[in-house]
C-alpha cells in the first residue's frame, strides 16, 4: 500500500511520529511518503498518490491541525481512507480508525487491510488502543526535513547567542502516574512502555550524524524507571560525550531520585523540564500532582546543585484559579530566580479537557462546564472568581504578541498585566518587578510552546495555508 503519513507539530522538533510508524510501515513492505506541515506544504501529488492517509495527533495543538489538515485532504479524495494515530487519537473527528497508545503495530494492520472506506464522521472514530510490548524499529528519519529547519538550543538562553541543532527522541512511552489534568493516564492508565536502549542509541546516532548537538528525551517522565533512564544515560554518554541533553520529569522524581542526580548531570544534562502546574497546594492535590510548592522550590535547589537548571512547565489557569493564586506564581518565579526558566506561554496556558479527562467527573470542574465544543476539542469552562477568565485572555495575548522573545524581555509585559488585574480586584499584586542580570541566562530550546497550550491563531493560519493540497 501507499501510504502518507502527515504531521502538523511536536513542539519544533524533527517528528519522532513521522519516523517511527515510517520505519514500522516500511518493515511491512508499505510505500511510504512523509510531510510535517510544521515546515513543509502538503504537495497535492502526495494527496493523489496515497491509498491510504494517517495523521500523527500526539498532543493538543497537532490535532486541532490535523483535524483542519485532514478536511482539506477529504475535500480533494473524498474516498481516500484517513487515520489519525498518537496519544489524542480520540479526540480527533473526521477520521476513518483513531490509533492510541503503542499504536506502530495496529497502524500496520490498519495500512495492510487498505485502510476503511472514506467519509469519516463528524464526530471521533472508536478508539483502537494497543499497550502492547511490541520491539519498535528504528525510527526512519531518510526524507524527512533537515535538523537545521527545527528547535535549536540556545545554549545562553538569547536569540543572540549560539545556537545548537536539536534532535528529539523517547525512551519510554506512557506514564506510571495518573496526574487527572493529562491525558496519557487516559490511554496508559498507569502503566510504561520502555523502548530498547539499542533502538533508542541508534536513533540517537543518526540524529548526531545529522548534526545534532543537544537531544531532547521527550518521554512523559524520563524518570518513571529510574534504571531504564540510567542506561540510556550512560550509553549516550559513552557514545557522544560532547552531546548534552535534556529530559522531563515530575518534582518528586527529582526528590525520590536525587541520587542519581550526579551521574545524569555527569552525562550530559543540562536542564529538565518539570510539571511545578501551580504553587497553590490545593489546585495541587486537586490535580493529583504528587508534590506541594515547597517540594518544586527544594527540586529547583537540588538541580541547581548540580549545574542543572530547571525549566517548569505550569497550568496557571484552572476552575480553582484566583487573581491572588496567579500573584503567588509569580511572586515564586522570582523568589526562585527562574524568571529566566520559565517560558512565556507558560503563564497563560489553561486546563483543557478533552473527551475523556480524569477532572470531567470532579464535581467542581463540572458545575463550570459549558457543551463540549468539538472545534476546540474540548470541554470549555468559566472560571467562578471575579477577573481570572479576562486576566487569562490577556495574558494570552501578551506571551503570543512576544513571540520568541527571551522570557526575561517578556516578564515585566506579564508582571504588569498581573498588577493590574490585582489592583482591580482590590487585592496587592506581585511583589516589585525584579530582573536577574544579563549573565543569568539558562539554557532553552529556541521552540517555546508547549503541549497543552492551545494552539494561536498564527499556527492555525499557517497550518491553514500548508494543508490544503
Amino acid at each position: 500500500m501507499r501510504a502518507l503519513l502527515v504531521s502538523t507539530y511536536e513542539l519544533g522538533h524533527q517528528p519522532l511520529h513521522l519516523a517511527s510508524p515510517a520505519a514500522a510501515l516500511a518493515e511491512a513492505g508499505h510505500e511510504v511518503r512523509c510531510v510535517d506541515l510544521a515546515v513543509e506544504e502538503l504537495d497535492p501529488a502526495d494527496v493523489d498518490w496515497a491509498e491510504v492517509a494517517a495523521f500523527s495527533v500526539p498532543m493538543h495543538t497537532a490535532t486541532r491541525l490535523a483535524v483542519q489538515a485532514a478536511s482539506s485532504v477529504r475535500a480533494r479524495r473524498p474516498g481516500l481512507p484517513l487515520c489519525a494515530y498518537g496519544l489524542y487519537a480520540g479526540a480527533a473527528p473526521g477520521f476513518d480508525a483513531a490509533l492510541a497508545g503503542e499504536y506502530e503495530p495496529a497502524l500496520v494492520d490498519w495500512v495492510g487491510r487498505g485502510g476503511v472506506p472514506g467519509g469519516g464522521g463528524a464526530g471521533p472514530a472508536p478508539v483502537r488502543v494497543d499497550l502492547g510490548r511490541h520491539r519498535p524499529a528504528v525510527p526512519r528519519r531518510e526524507g524527512l526535513p533537515g535538523l537545521s529547519r527545527y528547535a535549536r538550543l540556545l545554549r545562553d538562553g538569547t536569540a543572540a547567542g549560539p545556537a545548537v541543532p536539536a534532535g528529539y527522541v523517547e525512551a519510554s512511552h506512557g506514564c506510571v502516574h495518573r496526574c487527572r489534568h493529562c491525558p496519557v493516564p487516559v490511554v496508559y492508565d498507569g502503566r510504561i512502555r520502555t523502548v530498547p536502549v539499542d533502538t533508542v542509541m541508534a536513533d540517537v546516532d543518526h540524529q548526531v550524524e545529522m548534526g545534532a548537538g543537544h537531544i531532547t528525551f521527550g518521554d512523559p517522565d524520563f524518570l518513571n524507571g529510574p534504571q531504564h533512564a540510567l542506561r540510556v544515560a550512560r550509553a549516550f554518554h559513552r557514545r557522544h560525550a560532547g552531546v548534552t541533553f535534556d529530559v522531563t520529569t515530575k518534582v518528586e522524581h527529582v526528590l525520590r531520585h536525587r541520587a542519581l542526580l550526579a551521574e545524569l548531570a555527569d552525562a550530559g544534562l543540562l536542564f529538565v523540564v518539570s510539571a511545578f502546574e501551580s504553587v497553590d497546594d490545593r489546585v495541587l492535590e486537586r490535580l493529583d500532582k504528587g508534590h506541594t510548592a515547597a517540594d518544586a522550590a527544594v527540586a529547583t535547589s537540588l538541580l541547581r546543585g548540580h549545574g542543572v537548571e530547571v525549566r517548569p512547565s505550569l497550568l496557571p489557569f484552572t476552575p480553582w484559579t484566583t487573581v491572588p493564586g496567579v500573584v503567588a506564581l509569580l511572586d515564586f518565579v522570582t523568589a526562585h530566580d527562574l524568571v529566566a526558566n520559565v517560558d512565556p506561554v507558560q503563564y497563560s496556558i489553561r486546563l483543557l479537557l478533552p473527551p475523556g479527562s480524569l477532572l470531567l467527573d470532579d464535581p467542581d470542574v463540572g458545575a463550570t462546564l459549558g457543551p463540549y465544543d468539538p472545534a476546540a476539542l474540548s470541554h470549555p469552562w468559566r472560571s467562578a472568581h471575579p477577573g481570572v477568565d479576562e486576566l487569562q485572555a490577556e495574558l494570552a495575548t501578551v506571551v503570543e504578541a512576544g513571540g520568541e522573545a527571551d522570557a526575561v524581555d517578556v516578564f515585566p509585559e506579564v508582571h504588569a498585566t498581573v498588577a493590574r488585574a490585582a489592583a482591580e480586584a482590590g487585592r496587592p499584586g506581585p511583589r516589585p518587578l525584579a530582573l536577574p542580570s544579563p549573565a543569568r541566562r539558562v539554557p532553552r530550546l529556541s521552540e517555546a510552546w508547549f503541549c497543552c497550550a492551545e494552539p494561536t491563531q498564527v499556527q492555525l493560519a499557517s497550518a491553514r495555508g500548508r494543508g490544503h493540497p
